[in-house]
């Protein structure tokens, strides 16, 4: 393992950080500020809290000579996504208690928390772990939430995936104690014991730190599981992924595993880019925890420590060469992986409303709209959710599209869950065009330090002036998937989208087509900086050529490509090459 430090400025951060402890302390304590210091801030990531302020009411402050109206986002983490309704019910608590009244279910199946200010941050972090919950490693250069497949339709092995998914979370978790002495000190003074399962592999990075080292990794690290025909998950965006090979329906022989999947860029910056993960190859149940163990410390070895931009795994993969990573895996684990197996993804979306099981219990997948749950006048998602949360018996998964399936509803239960859905106008949520339920949205702003423009709070909008171009194309009811984010490092994963938008400045996108309908294939740079109002007089010749002269079963990505709007695009280094922009009249 490597030991020297990395010219990155946050490899310093971390070295000098006493495993993640910082001053944070002291900067909870200081009234006069809203704010943590610089570099605390880089380190609460691993505490899962990013801080943030209402960009919204920057200048209004600035005027008066205030500071700006500091806050902190909490991302919680819930591996596969599956809560119970008793936490459900805290998560909802918390939200209003502390938050700012609205729960966002993320694109990685995590619930968020926005607008905490730093006096409740220690509290609330606090009430989340005595949830069973907990945001540890939610942020920052470790693996993250670990998310896997939660249809119902493959209701006979989730189960076991997610057993995985929680393996992997459990396994991958930091070692320090700060997080424990941070925040949930019950003011005895006695440090709190935790334990973890040992590694699975002898070397021993550092006696606090086992698996990571003193440095933990140059980047974050994203992990899936996925069980096809679905790739709601999206296994190729992300750092490290599980496909599930089943013998049958009902029996999980092994995984594929995947490396070197991210979407994060830089506007302007050729030598960052968006890419697909690579097959590494096939290992039994019983081996998959390990091998995730030794991709990280491949990782941690091999990762670029001096440009952060140049840091995650993808770019490690680039460098190296697959057939040296896996040799580097292989070494660790003592063991070779077998060849991959035979897969078939299908697509990338959720499947609303009522499924039953093979047990005879029931399913209901909500809409939310871009993940957002809270209250309107016409509409109380948040109160609804709570009343059914009182009664339900089974669980609640966030799916990796923003979206909740209220699960488990056994047969007595399911017309007492009829009625609160249709009660809060839940029930026919999902009555939407199907592009819509297609989309997704980073939060952006006000509060996202990062963004360029806006992206959950225009989406919608966007979506109901191209849903006048579906209607007059007859295409209100074909899957579209369509996706926004306000900066470059896509969190909503726009980089594999049909239709992607990417914030490039205020109320002006970057405009991306061509991507793979179940996630398979990057999209192009079709427009460079348009007017987001413009989009759909863009995309209107496109969606009507599309309505008139796609073949059976041609996706609207597949279609872009061969009617020649833009060049399939399935290897990274290749996403800023042989872009033609047309002649918009827009």
């Amino acid at each position: 393992m490597a030991t020297t430090i990395g010219k990155s400025a946050n490899e310093g951060i971390k070295d000098a950080s006493h495993y993640l402890r910082g001053t944070i302390l002291d900067g909870l304590a200081d009234a006069a500020t809203g704010s943590l210091a610089k570099d605390d801030q880089q380190l609460t990531k691993f505490h899962g809290i990013y801080q943030q302020d209402d960009r919204d009411i920057r200048g209004e402050r600035r005027k008066k000579k205030l500071e700006p109206a500091y806050s902190f986002m909490i991302r919680v983490r819930v591996p596969g996504g599956v809560a119970t309704p008793s936490q459900w019910l805290e998560m909802d608590r918390i939200a209003l208690d502390h938050a700012n009244g609205a729960l966002k279910l993320t694109t990685r199946q995590a619930f968020q928390f926005h607008g905490v200010i730093k006096n409740n941050l220690k509290k609330t972090i606090y009430e989340i772990n005595q949830s069973l919950f907990d945001t540890l490693a939610a942020c920052g250069d470790v693996n993250r939430n670990v998310m896997c497949n939660p249809n119902p339709h493959q209701s006979k092995v989730h189960a076991e995936v997610l057993q995985l998914a929680t393996a992997i979370s459990n396994h991958l978790s930091p070692r320090t104690g700060a997080y424990h002495e941070i925040w949930l000190d019950d003011g005895t003074g006695e440090k709190v014991k935790v334990t973890y399962d040992p590694p699975l592999i002898d070397e021993i990075a550092d006696p606090e730190e086992p698996i990571y080292g003193k440095h933990y990794l140059p980047r974050k690290f994203k992990t899936v599981v996925a069980v096809p025909p679905s790739n709601d998950v999206d296994i190729y965006a992300h750092d490290l992924g599980y496909i599930a090979i089943l013998e049958g329906d009902d029996q999980v022989v092994g995984y594929n595993v995947t490396v070197g999947g991210g979407m994060g860029m830089t506007h302007g910056n050729e030598e960052t880019f968006p890419r697909l993960a690579d097959l590494l190859g096939f290992c039994t149940t019983d081996q998959a925890v390990k091998v995730g163990e030794a991709v990280v410390r491949v990782q941690r070895d091999h990762g670029n420590r001096d440009v952060r931009a140049n840091a995650r795994l993808k770019y490690t993969i680039e460098r190296m060469g697959i057939d040296a990573f896996r040799e580097e895996v292989e070494k660790l684990c003592q063991f070779k992986l077998q060849a991959p197996r035979e897969f078939h993804f299908e697509d990338n979306g959720d499947r609303y409303g009522w499924i039953k099981d093979h047990r005879g219990h029931w399913h209901f997948t909500l809409y939310v709209e871009n993940g957002r749950v809270y209250d309107t006048k016409e509409y109380p998602l948040l109160t609804g959710l709570r009343a059914i949360a009182k009664i339900h018996t089974g669980d609640f998964r966030l799916t990796a599209n923003q979206n909740l399936i209220i699960a488990d509803i056994t047969p007595q239960q399911k017309s007492e869950i009829t009625e609160l859905l249709e009660e809060h106008g839940m029930i026919d949520a999902h009555e939407r065009s199907a592009m819509r339920l297609h989309s997704m949205a980073c939060v952006a702003l006000p509060t996202c330090g990062l963004a360029l423009a806006e992206s959950q709070r225009y989406l919608p909008d966007l979506i109901s002036g191209i849903e006048e171009v579906l209607e007059e194309a007859g295409l209100r009811h074909d899957a579209i998937t369509i996706r926004m984010t306000g900066c470059p490092n896509g969190c909503a994963r726009p980089y594999i989208a049909e239709i992607g938008f990417v914030g490039k400045s205020p109320g002006k996108y970057n405009l991306y087509l061509g991507g793979g309908h179940h996630g398979q294939r990057l999209n192009k740079l079709y427009a460079t900086s348009i007017r987001g109002d413009d989009a759909p007089q863009i995309l209107k010749p496109l969606l009507l050529d599309y309505a008139k002269q796609r073949e059976d079963g041609e996706s609207f990505g597949d279609f872009v490509i061969r009617a020649g709007h833009v060049k399939e695009t399935k290897d990274g280094r290749d996403f800023h090459k042989d872009i033609v922009e047309p002649a918009l009249t827009v």
